[in-house]
């Protein structure tokens, strides 16, 4: 084989070989870590074994064991066929170890309990050739197998396996021509759970250097709640919440319980408040060990205060779950006066809603809760604690209308996707086509510019946020410093803490 169309590098565990594609060369499926089955099931990844000679790393490893995404009649999940789940992929214009090149390491949204780097919206090609960089995409472990807890096994098991991704970037991305002093890991949803998550872990300091947090989703649980939640999941299988038992179920097979006790969870309202109405059972726990704390504390306590911030949110966040859920055009004074009470801040909320928005209908106060409840408050309090506990944070605000539609989308949870990898496939090529116009082309490319220049200097291109003028970037058509334009929304949630949600009842 020509070493020019299928480069090697050679990692701390053995040599691989990946394969040249328009002008980039490419790393696919390397494990980073044990297959996490049969005695390493539940337990915190282990390091990978060396090999002799020179291994493939030209096909995506498969991803993790996970429940389909929306209902029966989407897509089906392929079933992997082999146990590599824990697998990094990388891009990068050549493996030259004196190279030294910034690199982005990617974390995959999916409510916590879908998504892996197969997925072809996370082709990191054109950031990789426009910034000059090498991206790095991670597998790691959702649902059961990732984030429920469970007695006998580490809390947060898909947080330890982006650790350990980001471990073996520390000590093999020079031999990918990457720096690993200047590492940026970047994430949507709860990608961007995960990071501020990663922010606030002392087993995740100093492995990076910069971050940016899209979205970040406002749902880590307490221990209380999480062990209810395992408690009501295994219950449906006839098992306990303990390594032991649940072991024994074939991983590929379990993630069918998660959707069972996704589909009934509106039953166990009254014992976990608003979690109940989410579509996933899995968040972080804030089990005192692997997290601490809540991110928001943490941050503002100066966990983070080293690390670069850009952290942001899309205006109408919450209307692609409208969508979904075939909501759109159906919601009444009454769900949106139940949404008010339960997603609102403080006794008051729905009164403070509707006296601050007072000729908003029915359906956009339902939205415009839901919005600031899951993504749009947690991603500026980010921001805020960061500043308060001395670190920097810049804020940015996606305002641009999904073209899909004629923009009845809005900026609706996901459309930063397909803009920051300038890849339209999948959701992209719902929200804005698979062929895009001159002006989406436009925004992608000022959003690969900002991301990859913050990730090689440290600067986004518009002012770090503060306390006082608020300052944001507004990315729409023609992008804009402003000050933060939610200020109804910011007042409404000043005083509010997104602490770890508790158990509501016994």
């Amino acid at each position: 084989m020509s070493s020019a169309e299928f480069p090697q590098a050679t990692t701390t565990t053995g040599t691989v070989r990946g394969h040249r594609e328009n002008g980039l060369a490419i790393f696919r499926g390397i494990p980073y870590a044990q297959p996490p089955v049969g005695d390493a099931r539940f337990a915190t990844p282990r390091r990978v074994e060396a090999w002799d000679g020179v291994r493939d790393a030209l096909t995506f490893g498969p991803p993790p064991p996970q429940e389909p995404l929306g209902p029966e009649a989407a897509r089906p999940v392929p079933v992997p066929d082999d146990d590599d789940w824990l697998t990094v992929n990388v891009w990068t214009s050549e493996p030259d170890p004196a190279a030294r090149r910034p690199v982005m390491v990617w974390i995959y949204g999916g409510a916590y309990k879908f998504g892996s780097t197969d997925d072809p919206a996370y082709d990191g090609s054109r950031l990789s050739r426009d910034g000059d960089l090498v991206v790095v995409t991670l597998n790691y472990r959702v649902g059961i197998e990732g984030f429920l807890q469970i007695e006998g096994a580490p809390a947060n098991r898909g947080l330890l396996d982006q650790v350990a991704a980001l471990e073996w970037v520390r000590e093999n991305i020079t031999a990918f021509g990457g720096d690993p002093d200047r590492v940026t890991v970047f994430g949507e949803s709860a990608g961007a759970g995960s990071i501020a998550a990663l922010l606030a872990m002392p087993r995740a300091r100093g492995l990076f250097r910069r971050a940016i947090a899209q979205s970040v989703p406002g749902t880590y649980f307490s221990g209380e709640l999480a062990a209810d939640i395992a408690q009501a999941m295994s219950e449906g299988l006839g098992l306990r919440p303990t390594a032991a038992d649940l072991s024994g179920v074939d991983p590929r097979k379990l993630p069918g319980a998660g959707a069972a006790l996704t589909a009934r969870m509106r039953d166990f309202a009254h014992r976990w408040g608003p979690v109940a109405h989410t579509p996933t059972p899995f968040s972080p726990v804030v089990d005192g060990d692997v997290l601490p704390t809540a991110p928001w504390e943490a941050l503002a306590g100066g966990s983070a205060r080293d690390v670069e911030l850009i952290t942001g949110h899309n205006r109408d966040e919450y209307r692609l779950f409208l969508l979904l859920g075939g909501l759109l055009g159906t919601v009444d004074e009454a769900m949106a006066s139940t949404a008010l009470g339960l997603f609102g801040p403080g006794p008051d909320a729905e009164q403070a809603y509707r006296t601050g928005f007072p000729d908003a209908s029915a359906e956009y106060l339902f939205e415009l809760v839901q919005s600031d409840w899951l993504f749009r408050m947690p991603s500026l309090h980010l921001a805020q604690a960061q500043v308060t506990g001395g670190g920097r944070a810049h804020v940015y605000e996606l305002t641009w209308p999904a073209p899909a539609d004629g923009g009845a989308l809005g900026a609706c949870h996901g459309l930063d996707i397909p803009l920051t990898f300038g890849v339209y496939g999948g959701l992209g090529a719902l929200l804005v086509g698979a062929t895009p116009s001159p002006g989406t082309e436009a925004l992608s490319a000022r959003f690969r510019s900002a991301w990859t220049g913050f990730a090689t200097t440290g600067d986004p291109g518009w002012p770090a946020y503060d306390g006082e003028r608020h300052l944001v970037q507004l990315l729409d058509a023609e992008p804009t410093v402003a000050a933060y334009p939610e200020e109804t929304s910011r007042r409404l949630w000043e005083h509010h803490t997104f602490a770890p949600l508790p158990l509501t009842a016994p």
